[in-house]
């Protein structure tokens, strides 16, 4: 997988300035506006450099730059630099301006190698996260020689305790970067007998991992998954990542996955204009491995049970069509109306798998859903749908003090009436209007009463076409750290 940036932190004096030849950040905040006031590690740049950071520090261009926002000063005089850049940031920012001045910085650097003075600023292991985010590039299939990165190093007046905090922050990023390897990977590559193995190899981090095979699927009545992947020659499976870190006998909280290794569509064939981007299907599945490994990594002291179902949705003479009825492992039929509506088909079964199992204290499904809710949202918000208002607004907490986007949709009984089937106990589709809710509806109904539940939909935020605060543009990781942020605060206390 890509390896995160790594992040050196040494004491103030741990390297000599001025002849470092690589790119080197200093931060300032409100303090020095109008007055040049340097903050104390900066003075030793500022004297060969001829007083250039003061001057700048006392200028209307700094003044212009909003908190987190940076600048270069290129080339100065007096220093083996290629840059200094200036990022304004008040010591008594938020988390998540540092996490944002923190990705600033990796965006413009490049390869280069990064001396960030960091001084005593209290927001130190933030601002390295954000740049750790930002810091990614998925390179493993092109064959030009790669530059290889340099060396990024705080310098800080307390280096091991803002070691110490930043260590799970790095455990998080690297759930974030699986997650983007994951979703970036294309279809002849990540199959589902290579995703399920890239699962299972995390047994070595202490999670234990159990692969369903097709034959077992089918013991335990998975008819709805089991017909999506019917018409494909990979093999159907559900990966079970278990994490206990929590008290024993304690019912874990449970993460479920989409893992539509590629959608074609099946017999409802999609378009072929933007039809390569579905080798992302998978992203929800991909977002539940992510978890589990940041959870593993940073030792979570909570019970987490992750579930994925693996499965490609192709054409061929073996394929679901259109009009089949199909009956869930929770024993309702379904008729198939669009086999392009597969993911919830996928869900259904593994939501009741989970439940019927682990009897989990809560819920929460992820899933490159609908097209629907980029309509609704766009690619600012995932969509969330709940039936408990208490784990929603933990989410959504959650969410907001990751800075990614989230937004609480309807759910309601006229919706639920819209998957009204003639022949069977439902349709999978409840047609164009409300499309992301009547989908919602659809998993809700195997959802037991009494279980906390959340479906996200991230069909607009697993992938973007443009580069993000935290991304280059490609795979997001959108989740891995709101989640983990959910299991801390709700769960870990």
């Amino acid at each position: 997988m890509t390896s995160p940036t790594e992040i050196q932190f040494q004491p103030q004096d741990g390297v000599e300035v001025s002849g470092f030849a690589g790119r080197i950040v200093i931060f300032a905040g409100a303090e020095a506006d109008g007055t040049g006031r340097l903050p104390a590690i900066a003075r030793k740049l500022d004297r060969p450099m001829r007083g250039a950071l003061k001057r700048f520090l006392a200028s209307e261009a700094f003044r212009a730059l909003k908190p987190g926002d940076a600048t270069d000063l290129a080339w100065p005089a007096g220093l083996a630099a290629e840059a200094v850049q200036i990022v304004r940031l008040d010591p008594r920012a938020p988390a998540a301006e540092a996490r944002k001045a923190g990705a600033a910085i990796a965006r413009a650097r490049g390869t280069a190698a990064l001396l960030v003075l960091a001084g005593s600023h209290p927001r130190a292991a933030e601002i390295a996260e954000g740049l750790a985010l930002r810091d990614y590039d998925f390179t493993p299939h092109k064959t030009a020689e790669q530059k290889p990165r340099g060396t990024v190093t705080f310098l800080c007046a307390q280096p091991e305790a803002v070691a110490a905090a930043a260590a799970p922050m790095a455990a998080v990023v690297e759930g974030v970067f699986f997650t983007r390897d994951l979703v970036n990977e294309p279809s002849n590559v990540l199959t589902t007998e290579d995703f399920a193995a890239r699962l299972a190899a995390m047994q070595d981090l202490g999670l234990d991992v159990e692969i369903l095979e097709e034959a077992e699927l089918a013991k335990l009545g998975m008819g709805a998954l089991l017909g999506v992947g019917q018409g494909s020659a990979s093999p159907s499976k559900v990966v079970v990542m278990q994490w206990k870190g929590g008290a024993e006998g304690a019912a874990p909280f449970a993460l479920i996955g989409k893992g539509v290794c590629f959608d074609t569509g099946g017999i409802s064939l999609k378009p072929p204009g933007g039809m390569e981007d579905m080798t992302m299907d998978m992203g929800g599945a991909g977002v539940v491995a992510g978890t589990m490994r940041a959870l593993a990594l940073r030792r979570a002291k909570a019970n987490v049970v992750g579930l994925v179902g693996l499965v490609e949705n192709m054409p061929s003479g073996t394929a679901q069509r259109p009009g089949d009825v199909v009956r869930s492992m929770k024993g309702d039929t379904i008729e198939v109306i669009n086999t392009d509506a597969e993911g919830r088909l996928v869900l259904a079964d593994v939501l009741w798998y989970a439940q019927e199992r682990f009897k989990p204290s809560g819920m929460v499904d992820l899933a490159t859903l609908t097209g629907a809710i980029i309509v609704a949202l766009g690619h600012e918000n995932t969509g969330v749908f709940a039936n408990d208002d208490a784990l929603c607004n933990a989410l959504l907490k959650a969410a907001a003090a990751e800075g990614e986007g989230a937004w609480r949709m309807p759910l309601g009984d006229a919706y639920d009436k819209m998957l009204k089937s003639r022949i069977a106990d439902m349709k999978n589709v409840g047609g164009r209007p409300a499309g992301a809710v009547t989908a919602a509806q659809f998993l809700q109904r195997f959802v037991k009463p009494d279980v906390p539940w959340i479906h996200l939909d991230i069909a607009g935020t697993a992938l973007l076409k443009t580069d993000s605060t935290f991304a280059p543009k490609g795979a997001t990781g959108w989740g891995v750290r709101t989640l983990d942020r959910l299991i801390r605060d709700r769960f870990e206390g």
